[in-house]
């Protein structure tokens, strides 16, 4: 459906999912479009991100940010239009990086907004050249910090993060193992992002084959996913090797204050750590290295116009369809960063 001239239309948290989200947790809602006052923008959705970090904002627990309330409007980066400016900074038909979340239209004070100029891929700036670029960057280089020789291994292989902090660590001279979902997906990072290997985790021999493509061992584990997937990596990590954690996807659907059933491996997993001193370390992008975004821009840009980095979108038309493609996201079945294009250039 497209965007109206007078109308927003906006998705808000209808309510609190339980478990894997539902269609019912999300409302369509429609309104007058917002007026923009002195000194503020209105700002048009063109390209909205659907982010796995999504999930844990939909429910009611201690996060490292406040979560939304029933009937919210979803949270989300966005790459905006300036439609009307009543600000000295912006004028109109400026592209902008904002978080105005799943709706046509917002209105800003420019707080929080980042001029685009005039890009090639403005959706870029969702990915490659954003958050999930930003997050594989600062994450394997200064947590990481792989070195020539090593063995990283990255889940969720060909996903804006995974794939990005693959080629990255190529770069640096590393071996490159990838875990995907899929023959499609292995393949792809394989013959298309360079990987040395990439094991399908859905494959019955999974932890065997990993063991496998990891004869010494690993040395820098890119932690997104959790589960299983952890669990294979765990016994091949090397003394002194390094897990830089920016996601926990197979445990998004969970409550995270309910303790897994069965053994108490956490004795299991603290001697490991102790005696191999193996570093792990959580971080969240904007709020540990937001001032070095600059910095992270600079080296980014010249890779992926050199063809260093290869990206893949997979956009999909309509906010409408928003919500199925978010749970879509959280199964896995996406191929590449989703974008859900909003509204036309």
């Amino acid at each position: 459906m497209a965007q109206s001239p007078t109308e927003n239309r906006r998705i808000v948290l209808a309510s609190r999912p339980t478990g894997a989200p539902t269609a019912e947790n999300f409302r369509l809602e429609r309104e007058p479009r917002p007026e923009p006052q002195e000194g503020e923008v209105l700002l048009r959705t063109v390209y909205l991100s659907l982010d796995p970090y999504m999930r844990g904002r939909m429910s009611d627990t201690k996060s490292y940010t406040e979560p939304m309330q029933v009937n919210d409007v979803m949270v989300g980066g966005t790459v905006c239009r300036v439609e009307e400016s009543r600000h000295p900074e912006y004028q109109k038909g400026d592209w902008v990086l904002a978080s105005s979340g799943w709706q046509d239209y917002a209105v800003s004070d420019g707080t929080g907004l980042n001029k685009l100029g005039n890009p090639e891929y403005p959706s870029y700036s969702l990915g490659v050249l954003g958050m999930p670029g930003f997050t594989a960057y600062m994450g394997l280089l200064d947590i990481g910090q792989p070195k020539p020789g090593e063995t990283v291994v990255v889940a969720a292989a060909t996903g804006p993060v995974g794939s990005t902090v693959g080629q990255i660590a190529k770069l640096k001279g590393c071996r490159v193992v990838g875990v995907a979902g899929g023959a499609e997906k292995c393949r792809h990072a394989k013959e298309h992002l360079g990987f040395d290997e990439c094991i399908d985790h859905h494959s019955d021999d999974f932890s065997a084959a990993l063991t496998q493509a990891c004869p010494d061992g690993i040395d820098v584990y890119f932690e997104n996913v959790g589960g299983k997937v952890f669990d294979a990596v765990l016994p091949l990590l090397n003394t002194k090797a390094r897990v830089p954690v920016c996601g926990l996807i197979a445990m998004y659907n969970s409550n995270p204050e309910d303790l897994p059933d069965g053994k108490d491996r956490l004795p299991l997993l603290e001697s490991v750590f102790l005696n191999k001193r193996i570093r792990m370390q959580g971080f969240i992008i904007f709020m540990d290295y937001g001032d070095r975004y600059g910095e992270f821009l600079e080296a980014m840009t010249p890779w992926v116009k050199e063809g260093k980095i290869k990206y893949r979108e997979q956009i999909v038309d309509g906010l409408e369809n928003a919500p199925e493609a978010f749970m879509g996201l959280l199964e896995g079945k996406n191929f590449g960063k989703l974008v859900i294009r909003v509204g036309e250039d």
